[in-house]
């Protein structure tokens, strides 16, 4: 007896992946069709984002004016510039004056309250002198910063602006067409799938109940809605980690192990795992045991509880209760007569 487990789902390729667009917009040049061979980092679409253009020309302006500012001819840097030569002459005017009136005191030339005078001339000019170098010290950080704050815009810009180039992330051929020239896109959506059509396999869907009997290696047969007259080999290649919320059900690879010659992916099938081979099982047709699992043997007054273990529309699989030498009887039958040793 074998036991099996139904998985509906559709052949997929190898290695298949959507190409995506990764910003809004229309797309303008769409450089394949269906069954282009594609390569990694093949330019296959142009999507038009006239905002992310205008952002990035924006971004590489202010980029641009703010690297100048930096240069030490730039308007503000020179402004603070002169300021320090101002009141660089200043101070070693007030030093030279501070320094004649210094002798001056010393031969009681002067007035104590003209040296003090020019004392303070001298040091208040030293203040803004030294004020006049922390504020271009200053300025020139603030032109640093600046920089580096519109370089990142501009990076970041030049990015989004990148991503209206679509390009193919993997070897493979264009399977199916989703979207044209012309047609608007959203970010995220699929404008053709790609794949490799040399390796495909078929990807099915198994409920809640039955996922802990599959295992990898367990044999498998296909039909195809397309072949419904042959029944193709295959095996367990994989058992995804994650339950499936969009089809509310554990996914399986099934690999074929021999020729497939049908190749169009995205083509309905219906599939049996084999989960179980017993040899040497003892079954007795369905109408033959009531549903609380008890049976009639012939020749006994009361009914018989059986142990069970398969259970379909047509057979019973029986474990303990009854042999392959017992005479069974039922009710559901149109006729109750009984052939010795052989159960109706």
């Amino acid at each position: 007896m074998t036991e099996t487990v139904f998985a509906s789902g559709m052949l997929e390729a190898g290695q298949s992946y959507n190409l995506a667009a990764e910003s809004d917009g229309y797309l303008v040049a769409v450089n394949f069709e269906e069954g282009t061979v594609v390569h990694s980092g093949n330019a296959l679409a142009v999507i038009n984002n006239l905002e992310s253009k205008f952002n990035q020309q924006s971004a590489n302006s202010l980029y641009i004016i703010a690297k100048s500012n930096t240069h030490t001819g730039a308007p503000t840097l020179q402004q603070a510039q002169n300021t320090i030569e101002v009141n660089r002459s200043k101070m070693e005017l007030n030093l030279v004056n501070l320094k004649r009136y210094q002798k001056l005191w010393a031969g009681n030339s002067v007035a104590k309250v003209d040296l003090d005078d020019a004392e303070l001339q001298y040091k208040t000019s030293k203040v803004d002198y030294e004020s006049a170098m922390e504020n271009y010290r200053k300025l020139q950080q603030e032109a640093e910063q600046e920089v580096i704050n519109t370089r990142a815009t501009k990076e970041i810009n030049d990015l989004v602006s990148a991503r209206s180039l679509v390009n193919a992330i993997g070897e493979g051929k264009v399977l199916k067409v989703f979207k044209k020239k012309g047609d608007y896109v959203k970010r995220g959506d699929a404008i053709a799938l790609i794949g490799n059509p040399n390796t495909i396999y078929a990807k099915v869907n198994v409920d809640e109940a039955n996922i802990s009997k599959v295992k990898e290696g367990q044999a498998a047969y296909i039909q195809l809605n397309t072949r419904k007259n042959k029944i193709y080999e295959a095996r367990v290649k994989e058992i995804y980690p994650a339950f499936d919320e969009a089809s509310q059900s554990f996914i399986c690879k099934l690999e074929f192990t021999d020729t497939l010659d049908f190749t169009i992916v995205d083509t309905q099938l219906q599939s049996n795992i084999v989960v179980g081979v017993t040899k040497d099982a003892l079954l007795i047709p369905r109408n033959y045991i009531d549903y609380s699992g008890y049976v009639q043997v012939k020749g006994e007054k009361n009914k018989i509880k059986v142990e069970t273990k398969f259970v379909s529309s047509q057979w019973v699989q029986v474990l303990k209760g009854i042999s392959d030498n017992t005479i069974l009887i039922t009710e559901d039958l149109p006729k109750n007569k009984q052939t010795e040793g052989k159960p109706q």
